[in-house]
C-alpha cells in the first residue's frame, strides 16, 4: 500500500509538470494529461492491467486508427478506454438518471511522433459536476471515490514504463 501511495504522489507531481506543448494541446478544466515513455501498444496494455487490478472494468474500446489503416489510410495510435463497474452505476442511477450520460468514464490513448503514447482523461468529478445540485451530496462522494480509482489507476500506468 506505501507503493502506491508513492506512486499516486509522483503521478500528482508529473500531472503538475506535464510539458507546455501537452498543454496547448489539451483543455485545462476537467484533463489529466499523462505522456509516458511507454510505447503506444505498451501504454494500451499497460493501461488494461491497470484497470483490472484496481477492480474496474474495460466496458468498451474504440479508435479510428485500425478502421483507417483497413482503407489505406495511417494515423497515429489514438483509443478511447471506456472503464466502468456496475456497483457505480447503480449508486449514481439512484441519485441521478441524467448522470449515466457520463459512463463509462473513459480515458483517452494516443500515440506521439516518437511512437510513445500518451494517456489523458477527463476526472470523474468534472464529468459528475453538471448533476451535483440535482443530486445528494452522494453523487459527489462517488466522484471523489472514481477520481480516486483513476488516478490510481494512472499511477500503476506510471509503475509500468521504464
Amino acid at each position: 500500500m506505501r507503493r502506491l501511495s508513492g506512486a499516486l504522489a509522483l503521478m500528482l507531481a508529473m500531472l503538475l509538470a506535464v510539458p507546455a506543448a501537452a498543454e496547448s494541446r489539451w483543455p485545462e478544466q476537467g484533463w489529466r494529461v499523462m505522456p509516458t515513455s511507454l510505447a503506444y501498444p505498451e501504454l494500451l496494455g499497460a493501461l488494461r492491467e491497470a484497470v483490472k487490478a484496481e477492480g474496474m472494468f474495460v466496458v468498451t474500446e474504440a479508435g479510428p486508427t485500425e478502421a483507417a489503416a483497413n482503407r489505406g489510410i495511417t494515423l497515429p495510435g489514438n483509443r478511447v478506454v471506456g472503464v466502468f463497474r456496475n456497483d457505480y452505476a447503480v449508486r449514481i442511477l439512484r441519485l441521478s438518471v441524467p448522470a449515466m450520460i457520463e459512463a463509462p468514464m473513459r480515458f483517452y490513448v494516443t500515440e506521439q511522433g516518437d511512437g510513445t503514447g500518451t494517456l489523458a482523461w477527463k476526472t470523474p468529478s468534472h464529468l459528475l459536476a453538471p448533476y451535483l445540485d440535482e443530486a445528494d451530496d452522494e453523487l459527489a462522494t462517488i466522484a471523489d471515490e472514481l477520481d480516486t480509482r483513476f488516478a490510481a489507476i494512472a499511477a500503476r500506468v506510471l509503475e509500468a514504463a521504464p
